[in-house]
């Protein structure tokens, strides 16, 4: 009576009732619609359909469930509003099962009861039901609304349903409904979702009428394709950009790796406009902080937050954690997680503190936060265990992925192909042939991204021939990673003119190569000396590929010459180089001067590298052995004083060997080796052997001024001849050796490992700092040119 008192145009006494629970309904006030309701009851009001369609709506849309099926129930005369109330109540509350059944019973079901039950399935998710309903609701002869168009593309859309799609999109225009803006929009929008930018921009183009929405699909389109101009552009013609235009614009700018122009976008919105940032904003810009690893502007934006008082639960809380995280404060990140639980934790939150973990050597709290996960995917499994891995922990990560294949998710090619990474950096033989059987038994090893680790994995741990063995067995899906992942293998293993072959295939499939592959052909000129070959492939990459060269390119131009001994050659190309030279294209031309005895130039490179790098002990070693190997024993020892003085440590030569998945590692002279004894027992008879043979010690490779007996006996306790010892103890007759070692190996131990190999009728392969040999039958792989 209060609301009829104070409305100026009271309604007739026989809408009164219907007028007073449509008020109710405004308040959503139970306790007021059901003192209407008694009223009714009491005046006998029971019988009138209108009436009670309006009761009926009031409890359906205060959520009284119970109520509404109680006067739905008793209502003596049902129509189709009645119906389609009782079946919005159950969809809209997300109760599916109830709503079919209340569907089924509708006598006749109009264009209201199909698309509220599309509604229901949208809004569960279940896109496909919402789709077959909509199909359903076309071959029942039932026209659809404006409404339903919006709701079954917006299902296409989120299903990636394109051919659906288009055909809806075809009766769309034949009922005349393509000038309707939120039909157009939904239309766009699906087009821009599933990627088809052509018909996108086909159904802007003849859109009559535009409204924000519009243009925010399209910039958002534009931006996550990199047409930057063209979003631009649009967002130039909106006259009052709203959030969702400027969060297209910040948005696109982080997904395609322009950070600093998401930063400076947020600011100009901060200036031109009144508008506050909202969360997905703000989860913007602290994604392009952390990206920059921008501390300080992601502290003055997390300020913000905390005066605004804006929720830090969902995406801007795991903008804050990545941000902190990548930013170096991971103890603030850890914080934040602990304020907001790991129930809300995204994996590129927990990627993120864990690599900071990571960083600072601590996996302890990251395993902590990853066992608090309730449902890890397979991408936090993956972060975890390549973090072990990273981090030296093999052991732990071999554990997680047990466990992972136990119990967790199924891993994935990036998995795989991340765990292969890192046994490649460790050339673990073994450790890499267990995952690949994995991988066969997971059916993933026919996975580019795995048969690539797969091909790098075995090449670096000195297996040439299985790596070859994959390339042809991913044949079928080779990209340019993978060619160029098998050239440089090619090349590092001394088979250069392999390299090239496969190399002049790539080009004539039409693969174009990057900027990698030409590092890797120009390696295998290098390790063959084509030096005519290496100077065309060059110039091919400038004039026909249009790749600029870098300085990885121009140091295998140097070394290629200096190689060859063409010094000068080399020593001029440095001169003319449109970029400044680096550490590794002086210690490249210092290298070569030293193996062909240069002093003069080597001085030069020496002096140069210093100059860029006064602690580069490798210069001073460089050079000091250059005088040596010159005779110039004096000015040597002038090069090491002055090194001592400057307390610059050189780096010691070591050679280590996996056998057992247990590395064993060696230096001169190595008297710390339990096996000690045996070691130096096996080497002294090898030696006796092998010099019985013809071989004959190069006492050169001793770059100090001793005795040939001390000389001889330095240069049979080498590391590496050390580590072949050792292998041929604990190792079965006729296996193969594998010799890995941390310096480049000299001239005596090449030659001395030929002989070996011929007296113990073994394959024994060495990897050095650039290279592999492979010693056979007394000769090696790379014919004496390294």
């Amino acid at each position: 009576m209060l609301v009829l008192m104070q409305n100026p145009n009271p309604p007739s006494p026989s809408d009164k009732w219907p007028f007073l629970l449509q008020s109710a309904i405004k308040s959503r006030d139970p306790f007021l619609g059901r003192c209407i309701h008694a009223p009714i009851i009491k005046h006998g009001l029971c019988l009138g359909v209108f009436l009670m369609n309006n009761l009926l709506n009031f409890y359906a849309k205060t959520g009284s469930f119970s109520d509404a099926h109680r006067v739905f129930d008793e209502m003596p005369l049902k129509t189709t509003f009645s119906w389609n109330t009782i079946l919005s109540m159950h969809a809209k509350g997300g109760h599916l099962d109830y709503a079919r059944q209340v569907f089924d019973d509708i006598p006749q079901p109009d264009s209201v009861s199909w698309t509220t039950m599309i509604v229901g399935y949208n809004d569960l998710g279940l896109f496909n039901s919402a789709i077959y309903t909509f199909l359903r609701m076309v071959s029942s002869g039932i026209s659809p609304t404006q409404f339903t168009f919006t709701n079954v593309i917006a299902s296409c859309s989120a299903s990636k349903a394109l051919n659906i799609g288009n055909k809806v999109h075809s009766f769309v225009v034949k009922l005349g409904l393509s000038g309707v803006v939120p039909v157009a929009n939904s239309l766009l929008n699906m087009y821009a979702k599933c990627g088809d930018s052509v018909k996108a921009k086909f159904v802007f183009e003849r859109m009559r009428l535009k409204d924000k929405s519009t243009f925010n699909t399209m910039i958002s389109m534009h931006m996550q394709l990199g047409r930057l101009d063209l979003a631009l552009s649009l967002f130039d013609e909106i006259s009052d950009p709203d959030i969702v235009s400027w969060n297209s614009i910040i948005t696109g700018y982080c997904h395609q790796g322009y950070d600093i122009k998401a930063l400076e976008t947020f600011s100009s919105m901060l200036k031109s406009s009144s508008l506050n940032p909202d969360k997905f904003t703000l989860a913007s810009v602290l994604s392009a902080c952390a990206n920059l690893e921008s501390l300080k502007l992601g502290k003055q934006i997390h300020a913000h937050i905390v005066r605004v008082d804006i929720d830090i639960a969902g995406p801007v809380g795991n903008a804050l954690i990545s941000m902190y995280a990548k930013s170096g404060a991971v103890q603030i990140a850890r914080r934040i997680v602990q304020l907001t639980g790991t129930s809300s934790l995204n994996v590129i939150a927990f990627t993120a503190l864990l690599d900071g973990y990571v960083k600072i050597g601590d996996l302890n709290p990251a395993r902590e936060i990853f066992d608090s996960l309730k449902c890890p995917d397979v991408v936090a499994w993956t972060a975890m265990i390549v973090g072990y891995a990273h981090n030296g922990l093999i052991s732990n990560a071999l554990a997680l992925f047990r466990s992972m294949i136990r119990e967790g998710p199924k891993p994935n090619s990036y998995t795989l192909a991340a765990l292969l990474s890192v046994f490649s950096s460790l050339a673990s033989l073994d450790h890499g042939k267990q995952l690949h059987a994995v991988a066969i038994r997971l059916e993933e090893a026919s996975s580019i991204s795995v048969g690539n680790a797969l091909i790098t994995m075995y090449s670096r741990s000195g297996s040439i021939r299985d790596a070859r063995k994959i390339f042809n067995q991913i044949c079928s899906y080779r990209d340019t990673l993978t060619w160029t992942s098998m050239i440089l293998a090619l090349a590092q293993h001394g088979l250069g003119n392999v390299a090239i072959e496969l190399f002049e295939k790539m080009l004539k499939i039409n693969l174009k190569p990057d900027h990698i592959t030409y590092v890797s052909v120009l390696s295998a000129c290098t390790h063959v000396g084509l030096v005519e070959q290496g100077k065309s492939y060059f110039n091919l990459m400038k004039n026909v590929h249009n790749i600029e060269p870098t300085s990885s390119h121009y140091a295998c131009m140097i070394d290629l010459l200096g190689r060859a001994g063409l010094l000068e050659e080399a020593y001029n190309f440095i001169k003319t180089m449109p970029i400044e030279p680096d550490v590794v294209a002086w210690g490249s031309l210092l290298s070569s001067c030293r193996v062909h005895k240069n002093v003069d130039l080597a001085i030069v490179a020496a002096k140069k590298l210093l100059f860029i790098d006064p602690n580069n002990s490798g210069a001073y070693s460089a050079l000091a052995n250059t005088l040596s190997a010159c005779g110039k024993w004096e000015d040597a020892a002038k090069v090491r004083k002055s090194m001592k003085d400057r307390a610059v440590k050189k780096e010691q030569g070591f050679s280590w060997v996996q056998i057992q998945n247990k590395v064993h590692t060696f230096g001169v002279d190595d008297a710390l080796h339990p096996q000690r004894d045996a070691i130096y027992r096996m080497i002294s008879k090898i030696w006796n052997e092998i010099k019985k043979m013809g071989f004959i010690p190069d006492t050169n490779s001793v770059l100090h001024d001793l005795e040939q007996e001390v000389k001889e006996q330095i240069l049979r306790h080498h590391s590496e001849k050390l580590a072949i010892a050792f292998a041929l103890i604990n190792t079965p007759e006729h296996a193969t050796l594998r010799i890995m070692k941390n310096l480049r190996v000299c001239n005596d131990c090449h030659s001395a490992i030929k002989y070996i190999s011929k007296l113990v009728k073994r394959e024994i392969i060495v990897r050095d700092t650039t290279r592999f040999h492979h010693f056979k039958d007394g000769s090696c792989s790379c014919q004496d040119y390294w």
